[in-house]
C-alpha cells in the first residue's frame, strides 16, 4: 500500500527506456513500446513510473496512447524538475513557477485530471526545496496531486522535505551490488515509505560467467536479471522495483522475478556476494 491507499504490486514498470537512445527523441520502434506497456498490464503491473524528461515528454505520451482509457487500479507515477538540452543531459530545476508547469503538462499528457504520484526529480541546490514543494503542496490542495515523492535523497532531505508536504515515496539508485542509498532504505523502512530502486538490475561483476549470481540463476533456470530483482524483492517490504525495458521479450523475464523462491542460505549467500561487490 503506497502512501496509504495506493494498493500496488511490488513489481512494477518503469517507463524511462521506452524513449531514444540516451533517453532522448522517439523510441526506434514505437509500436513495440505500446506493446510493452499493454503486456506489463496484462501481466498484472499496476504502477508505472515515468517522468516528463523522458524522451522529454515522449514516454509520458507513449503511456496515454498505449494505455488510456487508463483500468482502474493503475497507479501512474512520473516526476519533474529536470530539464533536458540533449541525450544524456539532465540539469535540475526547482522554481516554483516551472514546477507547476510541469505538472500541468504532465497531467495534459497523461490525460489525467489528478496524478496518483508525482515525485521531484532532483532537489535544485539553487532554490529552498521549501519554495520548491511549497508550490506542489498547492497543487496537491487543489486536488492535482494525490501523494508526493522524492528522488535520489538523503533521509535529512526526506524531513527537510516532510516539513512541508508529506512524503510517500523515495526513488534513489539501488541495486544488489550499489547500496549507497542503503541509509535512505532504512529509513523508508522506519517510517513506512515506498522505496524505489532505479537501475535495479545492474549487478556488475557479481554478475559474470561462473560468478555468484550466475551459478545460482542456472541452478534455479532463471536469468541473472530474474535473480536481481528477486532479491531486491526479498531484500526489504518497503521495496518496490520498476524494471523498464523497450522489449516485450524482457518485460516477460523481468516479471518472472516475482516467482522466484530460492532457500534461506541462498538468499544469505547473495546477501553476503553483494555486500563484498557493494
Amino acid at each position: 500500500m503506497l502512501g496509504g491507499d495506493l494498493k500496488i504490486h511490488r513489481l512494477g514498470f518503469g517507463a524511462m527506456r521506452i524513449t531514444g537512445e540516451g533517453i532522448w527523441g522517439e523510441p526506434k520502434d514505437a509500436d513495440e513500446a505500446k506493446r510493452v506497456l499493454r503486456r506489463a498490464v496484462e501481466l498484472g503491473v499496476n504502477f508505472i513510473d515515468t517522468a516528463d524528461s523522458y524522451g522529454p515528454e515522449v514516454s509520458e505520451r507513449l503511456i496515454a496512447e498505449a494505455l488510456y482509457p487508463y483500468p482502474k487500479d493503475l497507479v501512474i507515477a512520473t516526476k519533474g524538475g529536470l530539464t533536458r538540452s540533449g541525450p544524456d543531459r539532465w540539469a535540475p530545476v526547482g522554481r516554483p513557477e516551472y514546477l507547476r508547469q510541469c505538472v500541468e503538462m504532465s497531467l495534459r499528457r497523461l490525460k489525467q485530471e489528478r496524478l496518483d504520484l508525482w515525485q521531484l526529480h532532483r532537489i535544485d541546490p539553487k532554490v529552498p526545496v521549501e519554495d520548491s514543494l511549497g508550490a506542489i503542496k498547492e497543487l496537491q490542495k487543489q486536488g492535482k496531486i494525490r501523494h508526493v515523492g522524492l528522488s535520489e535523497v538523503s533521509p535529512k532531505e526526506i524531513d527537510q522535505a516532510k516539513k512541508v508536504v508529506p512524503i510517500v515515496s523515495a526513488q534513489n539508485q539501488y541495486n544488489l551490488s550499489d547500496r549507497q542509498h542503503e541509509k535512505t532504505l532504512q529509513y523508508c523502512e522506519q517510517h513506512k515509505i515506498g522505496f524505489i530502486p532505479w537501475f535495479p538490475v545492474a549487478a556488475g561483476k557479481l554478475a559474470r560467467a561462473g560468478g555468484p549470481l550466475d551459478k545460482i540463476a542456472k541452478a534455479q533456470n532463471i536469468t541473472v536479471a530474474q535473480l536481481s530483482v528477486a532479491w531486491l524483492l526479498h531484500h526489504s517490504q518497503v521495496m518496490l522495483p520498476i524494471p523498464g525495458t523497450s522489449s516485450v521479450k524482457h518485460l516477460e523475464e523481468n516479471m518472472g522475478a516475482a516467482a522466484v523462491q530460492l532457500k534461506p542460505e541462498e538468499w544469505k549467500a547473495i546477501e553476503q556476494d553483494g555486500a563484498k561487490a557493494a
